[in-house]
């Protein structure tokens, strides 16, 4: 439900007037004030956080340089999906569409937030492909190698008191428990993946021309 409101959000806040002050450029491509207050209402949001609630300016800062550096990162990932020519068919752009229609609880509801946007469906239909070939290059790109058997039961030896307290049980240092194995595999797979994921964002970041506005 919060990734396909976000997605509306980020329609919505991606078009804004045409002559917006840019909050930052990637390579060359403006994100908008407009867009970034919107995307970071949701951010919050997210958090539990409501912006009226901070009053602590240099956290309110702090936040909404986070959002920014996550709609830098978006932009960074859909100019890559460009470039590797990643395309994405009418067919799962229409479920997409589907899930926020249904979300909204009628068809009626969602075309007049997307009217009240300013926006019509095959608007939103475009933005939605964009978002998702984005996501799919994401996923492309940190793509990690299943971990070996051996890697996973060297990963439980050196985590085990954390991997065990998750299980909520323990066990003898000279045996590993299949249960131990598969929670210390997804432990260790998440962790590699995010390893990836930075890796990635950090990749796109070094080969390209970011400015951010004062």
């Amino acid at each position: 439900m919060r990734i396909l409101m976000l997605c509306l959000l980020l329609l919505v806040a991606n078009v804004g007037c045409a002559n917006e002050v840019a909050a930052a450029r990637v390579n060359g491509v403006e994100i908008g004030v407009l867009r970034l207050e919107r995307y970071f209402s949701e951010y919050l949001d997210a958090q539990g956080r409501a912006p009226a609630s901070i009053r602590n300016p240099t956290l309110y800062k702090r936040l909404r340089d986070q959002a920014l550096d996550e709609l830098i990162d978006k932009e960074l990932l859909w100019q890559e999906a460009q470039r590797r020519g990643i395309a994405i068919s009418d067919d799962q752009v229409s479920a997409q569409v589907g899930q926020l229609e249904a979300a909204f609880g009628s068809p009626a509801i969602f075309e007049r937030r997307l009217a009240q946007a300013g926006f019509t469906r095959a608007e939103y239909a475009d933005y939605t492909r964009h978002e998702l070939a984005a996501q799919q290059v994401y996923a492309q790109l940190s793509e990690v190698v299943e971990p070996t058997q051996a890697d996973v039961a060297a990963f439980y030896q050196a985590n085990r008191e954390m991997l065990q307290g998750m299980q909520n049980q323990s066990d003898s240092a000279s045996v590993i428990p299949e249960q131990g194995l598969d929670v210390a595999r997804a432990a260790l797979i998440g962790q590699l993946q995010g390893q990836a994921r930075k890796a990635v964002r950090q990749r796109l970041r070094e080969s390209a021309t970011v400015e951010i506005a004062n």
